[in-house]
């Protein structure tokens, strides 16, 4: 696959990621699953796109049935207002970094 074609890969990942949001999580679900099929074989900065991919997908999955399970105790509500905002900035910063030609930075970490 050229290197044009995986940045439009990961472009529609972060929009299949976006518009899970919408969709009860469906699409996101497709991006990671093409996020984790093509990281292997990307050159070093979509490699780092697609490892951001699939790690906003499992840590946002994980903040998200926190907030499940807290909703009984109310806080679940801001849990999840938390962990929707968390989303949308990782994918703002992930498209900011492709359209820069540069990959995300702090890859590694749960925060924004």
């Amino acid at each position: 696959m050229s290197d044009t074609s995986q940045t439009s890969l990961v472009r529609i990942i972060y929009v299949l990621h976006l518009v899970g949001l919408i969709t009860g999580g469906i699409t996101a679900i497709a991006g990671v699953i093409l996020a984790h099929l093509n990281a292997g074989d990307a050159p070093p900065p979509l490699r780092e796109h697609f490892r951001f991919q699939y790690r906003t997908f499992w840590i946002g999955l994980l903040y998200s049935v926190i907030a499940g399970i807290t909703t009984l105790a109310f806080i679940g509500w801001l849990v999840m207002v938390f962990a929707t905002v968390w989303w949308i900035i990782r994918c703002a910063r992930g498209l900011t970094a492709l359209n820069r030609d540069v990959a995300p930075a702090r890859v590694d970490s749960w925060g924004f």
